[in-house]
């Protein structure tokens, strides 16, 4: 089951590295991870992906982050209601015949072009991720040279119990 988890952390050099090898004892694969500043520049936000086995796995990733010396606030997101976002850019093959086509494809999705050469566009999408495949769907057959995503960042909406079980403050 894919899970959103959220860590506040110190921003401090070899955080995220510790943190990551805790994924990587437990065998869990890290479908994404963001992490950057948070309004705060000496603490970082990291946003973790993960397919687990069951809660229990789940609880077990949590109570070990909490025990991080790093670790200021771990919390399981996935229930919640969250605004969660994701941002791709895209290199597709077009020719000046098929760029017309191609602007009536991403149209929809609110994309904008970047950057126009003479074989290629670079696409850029924000949005859930289910919205990202939706369209890498669509420009499989125009040629996608290459596509870089930065993965899933999310926030709870407004002010929301925090699920107990398996949140913490330390």
């Amino acid at each position: 089951m894919k899970r959103i988890i959220t860590a506040t952390v110190l921003n401090r050099a070899g955080v995220l590295n510790r943190v990551t090898g805790l994924f990587t004892k437990r065998n869990f694969n890290i479908e994404s991870i963001s992490v950057g500043h948070t309004e705060s520049e000496d603490v970082s936000r990291m946003t973790f992906v993960v397919n687990v086995e069951d809660d229990g796995a789940a609880e077990q990733v949590i109570k070990q982050l909490n025990k991080q010396i790093d670790v200021l606030k771990v919390q399981d997101i996935t229930e919640q209601a969250v605004v969660s976002r994701e941002l791709a850019l895209m290199k597709v093959a077009s020719t000046p015949a098929s760029r017309n086509e191609l602007y009536a494809v991403i149209e929809p999705f609110r994309a904008t072009i970047l950057d126009v050469s003479r074989d290629s566009l670079i696409i850029q999408v924000t949005g859930e991720s289910s919205k990202i495949e939706a369209m890498i769907d669509l420009l499989q057959p125009y040629g996608l040279k290459e596509v870089t995503r930065t993965g899933t960042v999310a926030v709870p909406r407004g002010t929301q119990k925090v699920a107990a079980k398996w949140s913490s403050i330390i």
